[in-house]
């Protein structure tokens, strides 16, 4: 398992009053995974910018796919570019993947994370893992968890992480999501604008 899978799973039961955005999950989860492809030290970071190091030795398919998507030319990928174009579609590839596996079953009625079908976690190792890591407020977990609104989480002072790079990832991860939400925002403005003109007199 991974930081990437075990999100996903704390994410499938969100707060009422906190949904999960499929968007901001994607990003989160891009960034999830370059923090466990910094940890196996398949890459390091030189400032912001993602320099890909030996190959991933990840018997996870979705990491290795992460991994086998690094830029591997100079100049390397920023780590803002890699959650832009790694996050797309991302928690659906993950949903997917889980269900191939077993780890999510098909549920009646309900609200969804992602449609209308009704996903449900499966008792599995995988959600042991997940809930473990969860209980024991792993902080990269309760960062990225925070970011996608699942709970409030430690500011960025108050995040203790030895590891520059992972806080790194983990702020730029913040501020992505951020400006996905000022998307979203300016897009309903903008929408809202254009029906008062057809409303208007």
């Amino acid at each position: 398992m991974t930081t990437a899978k075990d999100l996903f799973i704390i994410a499938m039961d969100p707060k009422p009053d906190h949904p999960v955005g499929q968007g901001d999950l994607s990003l989160a989860l891009a960034g999830a995974e370059l923090i466990d492809l910094i940890g196996a030290q398949v890459v390091t970071l030189d400032g912001d910018s993602i320099v890909p190091g030996g190959p991933s030795a990840s018997d996870d398919r979705l990491l290795g796919e992460a991994s086998a998507a690094l830029t591997r030319q100079v100049p390397y990928e920023h780590v803002d570019d890699w959650l832009w174009r790694r996050g797309r579609d991302l928690a659906a590839a993950y949903q997917a993947a889980l269900e191939a596996d077993g780890e999510l079953t098909r549920g009646r009625g309900g609200r969804s994370l992602f449609g209308a079908e009704r996903v449900e976690l499966a008792d599995s190792p995988a959600l042991r893992r997940a809930r473990n890591r969860w209980e024991a407020d792993e902080p990269v977990l309760a960062a990225l968890a925070a970011v996608v609104g699942v709970q409030s989480g430690p500011s960025e002072e108050e995040l203790d992480l030895d590891d520059e790079a992972v806080t790194t990832v983990l702020a730029i991860v913040h501020d992505a999501v951020m400006e996905l939400e000022a998307v979203r925002q300016r897009r309903s403005i903008e929408k809202a604008a254009f029906a008062n003109v057809w409303r208007a007199p």
